[in-house]
């Protein structure tokens, strides 16, 4: 059996300290595992290819508005294939510079096999028995498939199986309406295809407020078929393609899509089972997820799970951050929390949607509404907006009155992804005041002046939602 120092499962975020650890102690030993090609799931099948192809599709869309400012424009055509080439290519590329940094990386072993527990502290790698006393759980996570009658009796695509594809499908149903379908449904539509995304909740994108959503499935509609509320209870081929069949979860009302292909777009679930984590004394929750405590630590002392492997946020810029915790944790020794208070992330649909920390409802549940403030502000009413064209696209920011403290903030619109930056470094402050963006200066006429001026519109949530009813945004409308 080969004993190492350390034994790292996943080659995403769980690679960004060891080479420094490496660095620190010139006898440490690493065994690094991974099942997979290396670089991680945001490398080689998620963040990484899917903004590459959500990019050339941003493209499309804008090219799609040039007529609005008197440019009589059209595309020629879409070569699909040249598209995912290009980005099949990039990934290829680093994967392979990544695999040949590990396998030149003196006093790390590479093990390109599956990895199970066969005792505490010891694993199984192909072949191989070795054993740590410290272990980082990186696993990742894996598309979630619903127990959909006659799923498993055709053909379907995932977020991994679409990045294989090379040609177009003509039609296109994605089962699911969440994050994954909102930026495929995007991408697909943009190249050609024929859209319908049929998700079981009420609201489209749940995750975000219901608001941003109602605003995204209102202008995503223009390019492909949004259902919403509908539950996909069978699939099955037909002398046309493949029929999906959804009924309505409040009305019974029964659909039929027939389309060439389906994406299951429906969540990611864990990997922990073939880790066999029990019988290395690793708790798992109900739907499998690693058990961490608040320093990110297993049940297992020195035994650490991050990224989407403990299932708290599945975003590659968290498992960045939970990286420097443990690193801080179980290398240097100190005690650090990991801090989720002013977590972002981003949907790149068409239109953007950003976000970060609560939303109104959250607000609401911790702290009652006596306090609650709402900014509000349409890119429209800027100098850019109007030079843009833009609609009902806006800003949202949740702010405790009292406090005159930021809580929260939603966008949806152009460079949503970047404007929500503004805000993100005030919520990682002390005080997390507003006061910083409300007078410094903004450059006029630029889209960041949507931001300052949603502070300055400040107004009582009773007041917010008159005014999204009025643009008819609230939910339901």
């Amino acid at each position: 059996m080969k004993e190492y120092d350390l034994i790292v499962i996943g080659t995403g975020s769980g690679m960004n300290y060891v080479s420094a650890m490496l660095d620190a102690d010139p006898e440490m030993k690493i065994a690094l595992i991974d099942k997979d090609e290396p670089g991680g799931i945001c490398l080689t099948r998620g963040c990484i290819p899917s903004k590459m192809l959500l990019y050339p599709a941003e493209l499309v869309r804008d090219i799609g508005k040039a007529g609005n400012f008197g440019i009589k424009t059209s595309i020629e055509s879409i070569d699909f294939k040249a598209v995912m080439e290009r980005m099949r290519t990039s990934i290829s590329e680093n994967i392979e510079s990544i695999r040949h940094s590990y396998t030149h990386l003196q006093r790390l072993d590479f093990y390109n096999e599956v990895a199970e527990f066969v005792s505490p502290y010891t694993m199984k790698v192909g072949e191989e028995t070795i054993s740590a006393k410290m272990i980082f759980l990186c696993t990742g996570s894996k598309p979630a498939i619903p127990p959909v009658k006659g799923l498993n009796e055709i053909d379907f695509l995932t977020s991994d199986e679409v990045l294989e594809l090379t040609e177009l499908p003509s039609s296109l149903a994605i089962i699911g309406g969440g994050y994954i379908a909102a930026e495929y449904g995007h991408f697909f539509s943009a190249m050609g295809s024929k859209v319908t995304i049929i998700g079981r909740n009420a609201q489209f994108i749940p995750e975000e407020e219901p608001e941003v959503s109602t605003l995204a499935k209102k202008m995503m509609s223009e390019y492909m078929e949004i259902l919403t509320d509908y539950e996909v209870v069978e699939v099955k081929s037909s002398s046309e393609g493949k029929a999906v069949i959804a009924k309505h979860r409040q009305t019974g009302e029964e659909k039929e899509v027939t389309v060439s292909d389906i994406l299951v777009a429906t969540g990611r679930s864990p990997n922990t089972d073939i880790l066999k984590p029990e019988l290395g004394g690793v708790e798992t929750d109900n739907h499998g997820w690693i058990k961490v405590n608040e320093y990110l630590e297993t049940s297992m002392k020195n035994v650490w799970a991050f990224g989407d492997s403990n299932g708290k946020y599945l975003f590659k810029h968290v498992a960045n951050h939970e990286s420097s915790v443990v690193y801080y944790n179980a290398a240097l020794k100190k005690k650090v929390k990991v801090d989720y208070h002013a977590v972002p992330h981003a949907v790149f649909s068409y239109p953007e949607i950003s976000s970060v920390g609560m939303t109104e409802k959250q607000f609401i549940d911790k702290y009652g509404d006596d306090n609650l403030v709402i900014g509000f502000y349409r890119f429209q009413e800027t100098a850019k907006g109007v030079s843009m064209s833009l609609g009902d696209e806006f800003v949202k920011v949740i702010i405790d009155g009292k406090a005159q403290k930021i809580l929260g903030a939603h966008i949806i619109g152009p460079q949503a992804s970047v404007l929500i930056h503004q805000i993100i470094p005030l919520m990682y402050t002390e005080t997390q005041d507003i006061s910083p963006i409300m007078y410094a200066m903004d450059i006029h006429p630029s889209l960041s002046e949507v931001i300052k001026r949603a502070f300055y519109s400040r107004m009582p949530a009773n007041e917010y939602h008159m005014i999204m009813q009025a643009y008819g945004l609230e939910e339901g409308e």
